[in-house]
């Protein structure tokens, strides 16, 4: 493929950049397919008339954020877009910025396990890629000429440029309608859970996927809520078990449910959204909480956009895309439950502060919350598939499961040995694994095989290996 790239010798962005943003701007546009060959970055140079080192920085921000794939020698191709994340954005950052946010990316280090421990937990992420730079910049940014208007009390639902840069992602991203006076902005989803109660009201029994995220169970359950386990099918949540459980509202994960890795399919999505229909206060609690992470086929939209009559209440958080400190959760209600919560608790004030909510709100809008997403997906993607690479040679004796999106995978016992014996097994080595029994709100209802839960995020590729190998060494001798 030929390249012409418009290149301004007299501009003040460096070369490598308009390279980049040119290249880029022709894959999302579609004017550059998925699959085709690009010029080697020495064809390119030379067509330029530019230095290879040049051609060479814009190939390599274009991997990092996966618009472009290399292969050893065969050379660069056009990656798929279909998990990569666009929003619209302020105008670019300045040239020092752009320089700064690349020294970030030059600090990322690998980690060293904890206390000796090679741990799969299913609920870190990598902190070593936060670009902490770019943080510490904004955070500066927000300061400047002591802005005091930061210290006063702010808007009860969250910071409304905030709300915007919220809405407009989950818009393009994932398909969410909605209005950015929908969207309260919270400090984590425990908090918001709490607020939905105060919401909705006592006069409801909450269903939730059986196995679940057990924080969510015990914050409904903590706030005097019947809560009632329906047991999941291939597709997620039984509709059929849930219309005879008696519940009016259904708490579900049908992005990527937590801990069983299942993908609702859009047929059940629609018997969901029919259940709800069919009853005058009924209402599904749509917690969407790793949906950027995707690694096969095109995602699919939330629920919440395919609903026309107002009963999907969506939830995400910025815990598993930045980082668990930050601290910033949001919801979107449906209009008549917006109403509500006008009257029964609209002067709760909010539990973010103002600077906060600044900073995370330039860095969605000057572009940094994009470029973090799509090279995070292309730093779990290696891990995941290194994951799934070093685990072959359990494949005997484990069905794998969930390893299409995510943090985490399930690999489910074929020998009929038990959950504990492959923990302690795992122990024996220095390898932390994690039975699914523990997400089962009643665990004695746990009718499953012998499942363990691996998360690789924290994780080097280099010690995923290693801990997949102590794993096989173990687990083969019982």
């Amino acid at each position: 493929m030929e390249l012409l790239v418009p290149i301004d010798t007299q501009s003040k962005k460096p070369l490598y950049e308009q390279i980049y943003e040119y290249i880029r701007g022709e894959i999302r546009a579609g004017r550059m397919q998925a699959g085709s060959r690009l010029p080697s970055t020495r064809v390119l140079a030379e067509h330029l008339k530019v230095s290879r080192s040049t051609t060479q920085m814009a190939y390599d921000q274009l991997l990092a954020e996966g618009y472009i794939g290399a292969v050893p020698c065969r050379g660069y191709f056009v990656g798929h877009l279909e998990t990569l994340v666009e929003m619209e954005t302020l105008p670019e950052p300045s040239r020092a910025m752009r320089m700064q946010e690349e020294e970030d990316e030059e600090e990322i280090s690998g980690r060293a396990t904890v206390d000796g421990w090679i741990d799969f937990s299913p609920r870190g992420i990598d902190l070593d890629s936060f670009p902490y730079n770019t943080w510490r910049r904004l955070s500066k940014d927000t300061l400047v000429d002591d802005n005091k208007e930061f210290f006063h009390s702010g808007n009860p639902q969250g910071e409304p440029g905030l709300r915007e840069a919220i809405g407009r992602y989950l818009h393009g991203a994932r398909g969410v309608n909605c209005r950015p006076e929908q969207i309260i902005v919270g400090a984590g989803s425990e908090y918001l859970w709490m607020l939905l109660g105060l919401i909705l009201g006592t006069g409801h029994r909450i269903a939730m996927e059986n196995p679940t995220y057990k924080q969510a169970y015990r914050v409904f359950h903590s706030l005097g809520y019947e809560v009632c386990p329906v047991e999941m099918d291939a597709s997620g949540m039984s509709t059929e078990l849930l219309t005879v459980s008696g519940a009016s509202v259904a708490y579900v994960m049908p992005s990527h449910q937590y801990p069983t890795g299942i993908v609702m399919p859009v047929g059940r999505r629609q018997e969901l959204l029919h259940w709800a229909n069919a009853g005058p206060e009924r209402y599904l609690i749509e917690d969407d909480y790793d949906s950027e992470f995707r690694y096969r086929g095109k995602p699919v939209p939330a629920l919440q956009g395919l609903d026309r009559q107002g009963r999907v209440i969506y939830l995400g958080t910025f815990s598993k895309s930045i980082a668990p400190a930050i601290r910033v959760s949001y919801m979107v209600l449906p209009e008549k439950l917006l109403q509500i919560y006008h009257e029964r608790v609209g002067f709760y004030a909010s539990t973010v502060s103002r600077i906060d909510q600044n900073i995370l709100y330039q860095f969605i809008e000057r572009g940094f919350y994009e470029r973090h997403l799509n090279r995070m997906r292309t730093i779990y993607k290696g891990k995941h598939d290194a994951l799934i690479s070093a685990i072959r040679p359990l494949e005997d004796d484990f069905d794998l499961q969930g390893e299409r999106a995510g943090l985490h995978i399930l690999l489910t016992d074929r020998r009929g040995r038990g959950e504990k014996e492959l923990i302690d097994r795992a122990a024996a080595v220095g390898v932390r694994v994690y039975g699914i029994s523990g997400y089962y709100i009643h665990p004695e209802c746990n009718h499953r095989p012998c499942t363990v839960v691996l998360g690789f995020a924290t994780l080097s590729e280099a010690e995923i290996a290693r801990g997949a190998g102590l794993l096989a060494a173990a687990w083969s001798m019982c």
